[in-house]
């Protein structure tokens, strides 16, 4: 179990004396600060301000009966989020007294750049397997007392404990800025949301961590893709080119093939586990615990082929 240990710690810091490795980290930083700076001037982005005042349930009423009123030409609202009777109704029945913009809010819009760190990890995790055929290295490091399978375990898992850096990084750094930029949000601070068509709320923090570690999975699940295909062809270029292409088109395969019956075993449309807790299925015949054991076969075909081909390939010519 030591030289297990000592593998990944080997791994990190091969990865961490790479100049590329740094670099993403500074680029996922500046995207945050950019955004939160954009989003702090042009205040118009982030809607406003709601009514929070002491005659805050007063005020959405009244928009309330606007809405109704004006059909399907809405009336111009300063908040686009209480521009929902339902919702709005919601909030008055339940005394849920609407917040202003804050940190809570940024860290969940923020949630988009989880995307910026699946193509990180693509990055990683096609290299850390190919580039060992590409350098050379790989037969000094096949010569060690160690079976293929140990070694490609370590490097799997060095992959994921990037991955979660990364998020819990953007996660902890989108809540800094935010608070900086927009105030920190309590921790107590409630969230309204829709849940196939249903309206719920939640503790923000608690929100806000279940919907990271959902992203966290179509994250894994991308990078494992990007793993196994490095693994399989020895080509850093194919992996990351096919994992990002694949990334990128997966929501437009699923539309082009929606109607039919097989739609929903599709890798994509099972990735986004945020789809069941707000919002509705993407496709038809879906339900978390399905979406789970379709993401478990291609998660167990997809370690099997890296497996298979890392430890049965002849390196004598690597």
């Amino acid at each position: 179990m030591s030289n297990f240990f000592q593998l990944i710690k080997n791994e990190h810091m091969k990865l961490y004396n790479q100049k590329a490795t740094w670099i993403m980290a500074i680029l996922l930083v500046v995207s945050i600060v950019g955004i939160g700076a954009l989003l702090k001037v042009d205040a118009a982005i982030t809607g406003g301000e709601p009514p929070t005042g002491d005659n805050w349930k007063q005020e959405l009423q009244k928009q309330n009966e606007q809405l109704m009123a004006a059909g399907e030409q809405p009336p111009e609202i300063e908040y686009p989020a209480y521009t929902n009777v339902e919702m709005n109704q919601y909030r008055i029945e339940n005394d849920l007294k609407p917040t202003a913009y804050n940190s809570w809010d940024f860290v969940r819009d923020n949630r988009t750049f989880v995307a910026l760190v699946s193509l990180f990890t693509i990055i990683v995790a096609a290299g850390i397997t190919a580039n060992e055929f590409r350098w050379g290295t790989i037969k000094l490091l096949l010569i060690r007392p160690i079976s293929r399978s140990k070694i490609l375990l370590a490097k799997y898992v060095s992959v994921v404990m990037y991955a979660l850096t990364m998020l819990l990084a953007l996660y902890i750094l989108s809540f800094l800025v935010g608070s900086l930029l927009f105030g920190m949000g309590s921790f107590s601070q409630t969230y309204v949301y829709t849940q196939a068509g249903e309206i719920k709320d939640a503790g923000i923090f608690s929100f806000t961590v279940s919907q990271y570690l959902l992203s966290f999975v179509e994250l894994i699940m991308m990078a494992t893709f990007a793993f196994m295909i490095a693994a399989v062809f020895r080509n850093t270029s194919l992996a990351i080119g096919l994992a990002i292409f694949l990334m990128m088109t997966g929501s437009s395969i699923i539309v082009f093939f929606m109607e039919k019956e097989w739609a929903k075993y599709i890798l994509f449309a099972n990735t986004d586990l945020s789809q069941y807790m707000s919002g509705t299925p993407f496709v038809s015949g879906t339900s978390l615990g399905f979406s789970i054991a379709v993401l478990a076969v291609y998660y167990v075909l997809f370690m099997a082929l890296a497996w298979g081909f890392f430890t049965k390939r002849d390196v004598a010519g690597a």
